[in-house]
């Protein structure tokens, strides 16, 4: 399966990518990493995870509480959104609109 990652996805990845480097360094770097590999996964899992959110299905992250939301169209997982699980529900609703 091929996979697509939005603009708003990586955005969310700088954000976290950010936020992570403040707290240690190096941390955010192995946050992307980790997020990139979990990302790359749905190459060979996607369609596995809940559907959620008008949609979307939500893959959550190995290493860091956070979740991937995807749509499938064809052969092609398209991540919208990487968030962080801590948030509310309804915050995740909003940013998936």
């Amino acid at each position: 399966m091929k996979l697509r990652i939005l603009a708003s996805a990586s955005e969310d990845l700088v954000d976290a990518y950010t936020f992570y480097e403040k707290q240690r360094d190096c941390l955010g770097a192995y946050f992307v990493r980790s997020l990139v590999a979990d990302i790359d996964a749905l190459s060979s899992n996607a369609g596995i995870h809940p559907i959620l959110f008008e949609g979307f299905h939500r893959a959550l992250a190995k290493r860091f509480p956070f979740a991937i939301y995807y749509r499938l169209e064809d052969d092609t997982a398209i991540v919208y959104a990487v968030l962080d699980c801590r948030r509310s529900p309804a915050w995740h609703r909003k940013k998936l609109d």
